[in-house]
């Protein structure tokens, strides 16, 4: 085999590079959301908080970069060893150079995301650990790319020092990717949310329809029915009136002249306050179950108004 094939261990470099810039910022993001959970802030609607989504796109990331980082650069490594890509060759320095561009940017990046942060209100221990975590992550990249490229003997030669970053890298990505499993919601989990979002969604809906029948008729509507009648001004679906597997309708009753209740069931419970992706509002705060909201209406001088509803217990 040439030793001078550039095309080949272009593409070897160029995918590892790809495949690192995943898998190191995956890390970081892993890392950062178990900071953004485990360290609870006051300020319960701040905006750097615990984001389930974003874990879950850095657990995909690992999976996929990964095994693509750790095999193309055994490659690469192997042939080094052997003889077949030459120590001195160019694609070898541009690109182990670009590779150590791309760590320092990543790192850059990295400060200044904390700093911003830390500048917007972010605590200080979370400042302090997520830059930490920043510098350990590009430190690391580059003190392992500028100790390779500056071994003097390459060909025949194991160095221990390079097994060594590359296994325990190997150890630490593995170890955090496990360790993300214990804080983000399981497949079952997000659908279950997704479902009551679907509820809640539904919840709000209904209670805009039912202001709309009072203000139109002065009084409430008898029930839920009344509500798919296009006379009344506001026209809602039956699915709007349902749970969303479609087998049992919300339960509703007039408690006041201009107060009612209604009851659904949720698979689980937004009372922990970490489920702003899925509860934007804020408000129908429910737990796991049978659940019941009182909720008031008024019209005055054509202007109406939506008080948040509070849960019965």
């Amino acid at each position: 085999m040439a030793k001078h094939d550039s095309a080949k261990y272009a593409f070897l470099y160029l995918l590892s590079l790809v495949a690192l810039v995943f898998m190191s910022i995956s890390v970081g993001i892993i890392v950062f959301q178990i900071i953004n959970k485990q360290i609870v802030d006051i300020i319960k609607d701040y905006a750097i908080s615990y984001n389930d989504g974003a874990m879950k796109f850095a657990i995909s990331a690992i999976i996929v970069s990964a095994p693509i980082y750790y095999l193309t650069s055994r490659q690469i490594f192997k042939n080094l060893f052997a003889g077949i890509l030459d120590k001195d060759a160019g694609v070898r320095k541009w690109l182990t150079y670009f590779i150590l561009l791309v760590s320092v940017v990543v790192m850059i990046g990295f400060l200044i995301a904390t700093i911003n942060s830390f500048l917007g209100g972010d605590l200080t221990t979370k400042f302090i650990l997520k830059t930490l975590t920043a510098l350990a992550i590009s430190g690391t990249v580059f003190s392992f790319y500028f100790y390779d490229i500056r071994r003097e003997e390459v060909q025949g030669q194991k160095n221990k020092t390079i097994s060594m970053y590359a296994w325990v890298s190997l150890a630490v990505v593995a170890a955090v990717f496990v360790l993300s499993w214990f804080f983000v919601d399981s497949p079952v989990e997000t659908r279950n949310k997704k479902i009551d979002r679907e509820v809640v969604n539904n919840l709000y809906e209904i209670n805009s329809a039912v202001i709309n029948y009072y203000t139109l008729n002065e009084k409430m509507p008898e029930d839920l029915a009344t509500l798919m009648n296009t006379e009344t001004g506001y026209r809602l679906s039956e699915k709007a009136l349902q749970q969303p597997d479609g087998k049992k309708y919300y339960d509703y009753e007039v408690t006041a002249d201009d107060e009612y209740k209604i009851c659904a069931d949720f698979l689980t419970s937004n009372l922990d306050g970490n489920d702003a992706m899925y509860y934007p509002s804020g408000d129908y705060k429910h737990d796991k179950g049978y659940q019941c909201f009182s909720q008031k209406v008024s019209s005055a001088n054509g202007e109406k108004t939506i008080p948040a509803p509070v849960m019965i217990k």
